[in-house]
This record gives C-alpha cells, structure tokens and sequence, in this order.
C-alpha cells in the first residue's frame, strides 16, 4: 500500500472544515494530523508533519497561512474565497523561492479552487466554452447570508472565463442601455455583470444566463449540502502533491479536454 498522505485542515471549527476534517478522516489513503482555527500559529511544529494544508477560513487570513505553509514546507490546498492577482501574484513568487532552495526534493505547490463542487466546475467550464457565441451574458450566484464576501469567488472565476472567451473571439461588449440606476445592474467582473443574492436556507447556488436575438440559455448549479465538495477537495490534495507551482480552479486537475 502506498503511503498516506498527511493532511492539516485550517479553520476546522468551522463548517467547511469540520465537513473536510471527516472527510480526511473517512479517506483510506489520508492521515488527518492537525486541526487549526483561529487564534493558532500556523507553522511546521502545529503543522505536525503535515504533507498538506487545506485552508478553509477567511479571506483576511487566508493568504497569509499559505505563506505560513509553504514555510513550513506543506502543500496548500485553499477554498477561501477574496484572491486577486496581485494576491496569487504574490504566492507564485514566493513558491518560485522556496522551490529553488529545495535542491534534491519535489517542489511544493498550491492549488486555489474557487470552488470545489463538480458540479459547479462543470458548470464553469461549460460558460466558458458557450461564451463565445451569444451577444449577452450575466451571472447570478445565490448563497447564505452568513458568507462575507460578495459576489462569491466562484462568481468572480465565471465572469472572468467568459470575458476572456469573448475577448478571444473577438466579440464587442454587451448590450445594455442602463443610464439609471446602474448600481441595480450588479458587480462589473471585466465587462460581465454579476449579482448576488444572499438569502436563508441557500447554501451555494450559481445560475449563468446567455442570451441572442430569440434564445436563452441558462446553465444552473446549486449545491444543497457541504459534503458535495468534499470530492473535489480530497481530488485537490491528492493531486497538489505532485503539481509544483500555483494551480488556480479545480478544472485544470480534470479531465475536460
């Protein structure tokens, strides 16, 4: 048998982390080592032999534990939402550092996933292949009303795949005569608009609406409990182990082709 990987979950008093701490847990070829909330130091002795850190906490702290991680010498795998380019930026430096004084040793690396629903990452990679053909589109991401930060970084991932879809193909930018209450048309994500919806009882939904002269289509998601991310995060840490670098979205370690 070959040996297990072991894993330290940040933010495991929370409900994500503790989902993914019994997920860990029921996972033959996983070793959950250490749980971490806020208030703990992050570094290789709380780490405790960790091969990789699953960090599920805020956005404020969510880039400083993978600087913490990647000096302790741990993969990370992260599903807090609030990176930027200049915050992922940040990272592949910092893994371009530690990864040339690892003379001798496979290089560590990160793997950020807005979101790690299949469903969701399906639903992603299909926006962004319908993108390029239709005039139009917007999208709406519907959580609860507990999540900090909006629109969600699954939203944010959406919006920027189809722009780049339609920059590729060469499309003008959307329709759309608003000259009145723009602040109604929601969040502007590289020319796509994008709404949120923060309502009790949802947990995390995502509707992608594309629209020509006399047809729609709507390409819709919802995720009803937190256990149907926990394939995609056990997918991410068995696969970090052996990816060097900075992995953004959990598709890149799919077979979508």
């Amino acid at each position: 048998m070959s040996k297990s990987i072991k894993v330290a979950v940040l933010g495991a008093a929370g409900r994500m982390g503790a989902t993914v701490c019994r997920a860990v847990e029921e996972a033959a070829d996983l070793e959950l080592v250490a749980r971490l909330d806020a208030g703990d130091t992050v570094d290789a002795d709380a780490l405790a032999g960790a091969d990789v850190a699953i960090d599920f906490t805020v956005p404020a702290a969510t880039e400083a534990n993978v600087h913490a991680v990647l000096d302790a010498g741990a993969h990370a795998v992260v599903g807090t939402t609030g990176w930027d380019e200049a915050s992922r930026g940040r990272v592949t430096e910092h893994l371009e550092r530690v990864n040339a004084a690892r003379a001798g040793q496979d290089g560590l690396g990160v793997l950020i996933a807005p979101n790690f629903g299949l469903s969701a990452v399906l639903a992603m990679t299909f926006a962004a292949k319908a993108a390029r053909y239709f005039e139009s589109a917007e999208v709406v991401e519907l959580h609860h009303p507990d999540k900090v930060d909006a629109p969600s970084g699954t939203a944010r991932h959406t919006a920027a795949a189809i722009a780049r879809a339609r920059s590729e193909a060469g499309l003008a930018a959307m329709p759309d005569a608003t000259e009145t209450g723009v602040e109604a048309r929601g969040a502007d994500v590289d020319g796509v608009r994008v709404h949120a919806v923060r309502l009790r009882g949802l947990v995390a939904h995502e509707e992608i609406l594309f629209g020509n002269v006399g047809e729609q289509l709507v390409i819709r998601q919802d995720s009803f409990d937190r256990a149907s991310f926990m394939p995609g995060v056990l997918l991410a840490v068995r696969e970090v182990v052996s990816r060097p670098g900075l992995t953004v979205g959990l598709e890149n370690v799919l077979d979508l082709s």
